[in-house]
């Protein structure tokens, strides 16, 4: 999961440097961000699917046998987060795979590409404070001596740039450029870095809960 997340964040880095800074064909530079989409669905759902068959218990006779594909379970605060989260994602897989096609007129640019692009980054940054309030206990937060919080934190600051990034790719109908390129480009370049550093973060934050888990099974036994 920590990987695809990397994986993603870093094609959307090579979109965005490409687009602002070199002179990449668009289809080629389209085709980075589609795939990167592509794997960010992947590792949402992987985490979808680990919230929804995370072990609530530690009694045995309380572990799920099979493994459920979905659930529905809105109290959670950690299902809403990986579940909206997921949402984001397919909304930026209809937002780049539009974007592939460069014979849109702007007001089908605007519907096709701008707007699931605006409605995925609002899931991702509703996803993230829900993440980030699940670690703190509460809405806001500053606890950054431990890793858990430098995770959601990233996440948090990545999705707020990403929605600036969407707000300023918005397609002016009198001039047919966005509101900002500038902004755009460096909104997805910040936001990218801030999932790709916490997507990197997971890796020892798991073998840290691994660590604890083999702990507790050896005093349990």
């Amino acid at each position: 999961m920590s990987i695809l997340f990397m994986i993603g964040s870093a094609c959307f880095l090579v979109g965005s440097v490409v687009t602002q800074w070199s002179s990449g064909t668009r289809s080629g530079i389209g085709i980075v961000f589609f795939v990167g989409s592509i794997f960010f669905t992947s590792a949402a759902y992987l985490q979808y699917s680990e919230t929804v068959n995370v072990d609530h218990g530690l009694d045995p006779d309380q572990r799920r046998s099979r493994w459920r594909p979905a659930s529905w379970e809105p109290g959670r605060i950690d299902w809403l987060a990986a579940g909206v989260q997921l949402i984001g994602t397919v909304f930026f897989n209809v937002s780049t795979f539009a974007a592939l096609n460069h014979s849109l007129s702007t007001h089908q640019v605007n519907t096709r590409v701008w707007a699931p692009d605006v409605f995925g980054s609002v899931a991702f940054l509703v996803s993230s404070e829900l993440a980030f309030a699940e670690v703190c206990h509460r809405w806001v937060s500053f606890r950054n001596r431990t890793l858990s919080w430098w995770i959601v934190a990233l996440n948090l600051l990545g999705s707020i740039a990403f929605g600036l990034s969407a707000i300023a790719s918005l397609i002016e109908p009198d001039s047919g450029q966005a509101v900002s390129a500038q902004l755009a480009n460096a909104g997805t370049s910040v936001g990218a870095v801030c999932f790709l550093i916490g997507a990197a973060l997971l890796m020892p934050e798991a073998a840290r809960h691994e660590s604890k888990r083999a702990e507790l099974t050896v005093m349990q036994a």
